[in-house]
C-alpha cells in the first residue's frame, strides 16, 4: 500500500495527528495524561476517566499502556464498543494480530456493520497476509456502505497485492466518482495506469493532479514512467 494512502486511512480510522504538530503539541499531551491520571486516583472504576486517559496514552503512541487500560475498561464493561475498537488497534500495533482480530469480531458482533470495525478488520486482515479474508471483509463494507469512496480504494490496493490490477482500476475510479478531486486517489490511479501500460490516460491523470494543485516537480519520477 502506497505511504499516501496508509496516511489518509489513518487519519480515517484512528484520527492521529500530523508529526509536525505531534511534536509541538507532546508536552501538553503528556500535561492532559498527568491530568487524567489524577483524576483516576480518586475514581479508579470510572470507565469515562480510564477510557480518556487510555486516548492520551494512544496519541502518545503508548500502545501498550493503552491496551491494558482498555483491558480494565473490558473488565468492568465487556461489551463496551469503543475499548473493542481501539484496543484491537492498539494490539495491531503490538503486532498482536489474533487477539486484534478477535477484538474486530466481538465488536462486529455487537455492532453489525460499523464502518470503522470493518475498515480496521480488512486492513489488519490485509497486513497480516490473510488477502483472502480481506477482500471478503471490504466487499462487505462496500456492500453496506456504497458511498464510502476509502472502501473502494482500499479494495483496489488489496486487488492489486493479489495481481488484480484491471479490478483495482475499476475501483480506484469508483472511488474518485464519488471523490473525484482526491489527489491521493489520483496519484493512485495514475500508478494503476502505469501499470497497465496506459501511459496516456496516466498522464493525463498527473496533468488532473497539477491543475490541483500539487507542485509538478512532486511528480517526475511518475511523470518520467509515462515515457516509457
Amino acid at each position: 500500500m502506497t505511504r499516501r494512502l496508509i496516511i489518509l486511512i489513518a487519519i480515517v480510522t484512528i484520527g492521529t495527528i500530523s508529526c509536525n504538530a505531534q511534536d509541538l503539541d507532546r508536552k501538553s499531551m503528556r500535561d492532559s495524561l498527568a491530568n487524567a491520571i489524577e483524576k483516576l486516583s480518586f475514581h479508579t472504576d470510572s470507565v469515562d476517566l480510564i477510557l480518556r486517559k487510555a486516548a492520551w496514552n494512544m496519541q502518545l503512541e503508548e500502545w501498550q499502556y493503552a491496551k491494558d487500560e482498555y483491558d480494565k475498561v473490558l473488565r468492568i464493561d465487556p461489551v463496551n464498543p469503543a475499548a473493542l475498537y481501539y484496543r484491537a488497534y492498539a494490539n495491531e500495533k503490538l503486532c498482536r494480530y489474533d487477539f486484534a482480530r478477535n477484538d474486530y469480531k466481538k465488536l462486529l458482533t455487537i455492532v453489525p456493520g460499523n464502518y470503522n470495525a470493518l475498515l480496521g478488520y480488512a486492513l489488519l486482515n490485509e497486513k497480516d497476509n490473510h488477502h483472502t479474508d480481506a477482500l471478503d471483509i471490504i466487499n462487505q463494507l462496500i456492500s453496506q456502505h456504497p458511498d464510502s469512496a476509502i472502501a473502494y480504494a482500499i479494495r483496489a490496493e488489496i486487488e492489486l497485492n493479489n495481481g488484480m490490477a484491471e479490478a483495482a482500476e475499476f475501483d480506484i475510479e469508483e472511488a474518485l466518482r464519488l471523490s473525484p478531486d482526491n489527489t491521493d486517489f489520483l496519484y493512485r490511479k495514475a500508478e494503476i495506469l502505469i501499470l497497465l501500460r496506459k501511459n496516456d490516460s496516466a498522464k493525463r491523470t498527473l496533468d488532473r493532479i497539477v491543475a490541483l494543485g500539487i507542485p509538478r516537480k512532486s511528480l517526475k519520477e511518475l511523470y518520467q514512467k509515462t515515457k516509457k
